[in-house]
């Protein structure tokens, strides 16, 4: 009976498997998510496997061989595959397809210089502060006003989060 089973891929080869596997007629899916990430010190939307290095691989394992998947090209090995493989849940896989087709990431713009950031980890959380310069090393510059005088600091550009014009956390 036709099932789904996870297969480990090799490192950065889950298109290359799922292709391979579809050469083969083997039902496969590969959730995948965009996400924006810094390249270059530039923020860019790019699209990556939700769960790197697996795929979920629909087949009956009575009629397709375990070495004809073991054996395909970007794959590795099917995961719990000893003696008795446990399935999948059919619904697990459409609760995720559904999660997945329904993600809308939000785009996040770069902090310029002069704007309202809320420190939202380490001894500064809650308190606000104005963005100045960001560093190549993922830190950046704000200033804070500190007993009555604004003072430039150094803090990790993962602790900021950026306000809107109207306060609100965006």
């Amino acid at each position: 009976m036709k099932s789904w089973y996870l297969l480990y891929c090799k490192p950065r080869h889950e298109v290359r498997a799922q292709q391979n596997l579809a050469l083969q007629e083997v039902e496969s899916y590969l959730p995948m998510i965009t996400q924006q990430k810094m390249v270059r010190n530039k923020p860019q939307m790019v699209t990556a496997p939700l769960f790197p290095s697996y795929l979920f691989i629909y087949f009956d394992p009575l009629i397709t061989s375990f070495s004809k998947i073991h054996n395909t090209r970007g794959a590795n090995r099917i995961v719990g595959c000893r003696e008795d493989m446990t399935p999948i849940d059919e619904r697990i896989i459409s609760a995720l397809k559904t999660r997945v087709q329904g993600y809308v990431p939000q785009e996040i713009k770069p902090l310029g210089k002069g704007d309202k950031v809320k420190f939202v980890d380490g001894p500064f959380k809650d308190l606000e502060a104005i963005f100045d310069q960001s560093n190549p090393d993922k830190r950046c510059h704000v200033l804070f006003n500190i007993m009555g005088q604004q003072k430039r600091i150094l803090v990790e550009l993962t602790n900021l989060q950026a306000l809107s014009k109207d306060n609100e956390i965006t």
